[in-house]
């Protein structure tokens, strides 16, 4: 049987399991040997990383090719105005070319976000505002670039969706390890 972990990395922890540095790495939190990242999360993002030891279920999820949708809650910079939302919408201009578009909404303070440690600055001149951002595809840093290009800045990102799977209810640094053939079967039904 092989396995899917799904873990709610925290904030200031590589996407990987050796660090030559001795920063925090996912050797400190997934005791499971074999298992590799299906994707990346930057050090300073948090939130859902699929891990999983099934080389064919990493590359589906993984492979921006296959267009599997990943979810973030993004807390930007001021107030997101209607011409940035749109470009965000139709797709950002980037270095590396034309993003794909997205898909937006603005939302509150998610209910079950935990506290960053340390915490996001806060300045009273400048407000801050949340949006729910969906992506399928994988540009380095692709959503910080985003937010920025279209003058808001990313303070906190945090990935709650990825796919099929959710963050629910695991608090950072928790995990929970599903039957990863189960997982690969239901993504590949009726693609055959």
């Amino acid at each position: 049987m092989s396995k899917l972990i799904l873990f709610n990395k925290p904030y200031d922890v590589l996407s990987q399991f050796t660090d030559g540095d001795g920063r925090k790495t996912l050797a400190n939190y997934i005791p499971v040997k074999n298992v590799y990242a299906s994707g990346r999360l930057d050090k300073d993002s948090e939130g859902l990383l699929l891990l999983t030891d099934n080389g064919k279920l990493q590359d589906r999820i993984a492979n921006p090719n296959k267009k599997l949708t990943k979810h973030y809650w993004v807390q930007v910079e001021g107030e997101v105005s209607k011409h940035a939302l749109d470009s965000l919408r139709k797709g950002v201009k980037l270095k590396d070319g034309l993003t794909k578009p997205a898909q937006v909404t603005c939302i509150a303070l998610p209910d079950n976000l935990w506290p960053r440690i340390p915490a996001v600055r806060f300045r009273k001149t400048i407000p801050t505002q949340w949006l729910d951002i969906a992506i399928s595809e994988g540009k380095n840093r692709q959503v910080r670039r985003m937010t920025a290009a279209v003058g808001n800045p990313t303070l906190r990102l945090i990935r709650h969706r990825i796919g099929e799977w959710e963050l629910g209810e695991l608090s950072p640094g928790e995990s929970r390890i599903l039957d990863g053939d189960i997982a690969f079967n239901r993504m590949y039904a009726g693609e055959q």
